[in-house]
């Protein structure tokens, strides 16, 4: 049986997120405070009392989901768990790269932690507020989205941003070329075209200048060999050399969340078995949909972490 660790992105916040791990184990608490130390803000308890709102914001979502997923691996590991021998790769979605990244080694929490309030900041600083825009597209093939994005872009950008599994794609770029998009899937018989209520267009060439910002943030951390390999969003390949690492991550601001990819990548190399370790249960349903051969579970809460390690002993 092989292991990965898989960890969520933007979406799978809620007020109250690792409020159990963190009166449950002490090193979880520690995680806590280590992020709110980082930042100088008190995001702890933003993540616990909201407001909802404000959680939401793309510079507090961001490093909140990273905290709450290594909350977890401390827990943990504070209980003998070792990453290196137990798990064969870990992957993140979009921001969950970061946490996979933390988890595993490569970067210390609180550079993690900052590294996502400026890329929640450069991201949101990119394009003014109501120029991009987000859509899902519900039950098209790839080939006939990315035709319809090409159709209706003409010069604006207009790309796949996320390919999630299940028939779920989703584009990104210039709000009159992504709402054109989005009709052109609908007559071509997508079974449903959402427009997404989203703070920027991520994961298209417009996050250009954040892609710039990330660059110079990267290159001022340190960056250790990830004790787990990890599979990249942008390249679906296991990578160890950090400065790859960090190449990919610039790119995947731009760049395709490519995670059905990467998810029938772990079935293709003897994964067996799916660990969602944070907030939420996004990434499980898409597993599921992606190939039910995998068998799935989460680590957000307390008593979650309990039966993760009664199983991986």
């Amino acid at each position: 049986m092989s292991i990965a660790f898989t960890f969520p992105g933007q979406g799978s916040q809620a007020v109250g997120m690792g409020k159990d791990l963190a009166d449950a184990f002490p090193e979880a608490r520690a995680v806590f405070q280590e992020v709110d130390d980082a930042l100088g803000d008190k995001l702890s308890q933003l993540m616990w009392d909201g407001p909802e709102d404000q959680l939401t914001l793309t510079a507090n979502a961001q490093p909140a989901l990273m905290a709450v997923s290594l909350s977890a691996i401390r827990a943990m590991e504070a209980q003998g768990f070792d990453l290196a021998s137990k798990v064969a790769y870990v992957a993140g979605h979009s921001l969950g790269e970061y946490s996979a990244l933390a988890a595993a080694g490569t970067f210390s929490i609180a550079d993690t932690a900052r590294l996502l309030r400026i890329r929640g900041n450069a991201m949101q600083a990119a394009v003014p507020v109501g120029e991009g825009a987000m859509a899902a597209i519900i039950g098209l093939e790839q080939d006939v989205v990315e035709a319809a994005c090409a159709e209706a872009g003409q010069g604006s950008a207009c790309q796949i941003a996320n390919d999630n599994g299940g028939g779920q794609l989703v584009i990104s770029g210039a709000k009159p070329a992504v709402e054109h998009a989005a009709r052109i899937c609908t007559e071509k018989g997508a079974k449903r075209a959402l427009m997404l209520q989203v703070s920027a267009p991520f994961h298209s060439s417009l996050m250009a200048p954040a892609a710039d910002a990330m660059r110079e943030a990267l290159a001022k951390v340190q960056k250790n060999a990830p004790k787990v390999p990890v599979v990249a969003n942008v390249v679906v390949s296991p990578l160890s050399d950090p400065d790859e690492i960090a190449a990919r991550l610039v790119e995947q601001v731009t760049g395709r969340v490519r995670w059905r990819e990467t998810i029938e990548w772990f079935a293709a190399n003897g994964v067996t078995t799916l660990y969602e370790i944070g907030s939420g249960k996004v990434l499980s349903g898409l597993a599921r949909r992606i190939d039910k051969s995998l068998a799935t579970a989460n680590v957000g809460t307390a008593a979650e972490v309990e039966a993760a390690l009664a199983a991986l002993k």
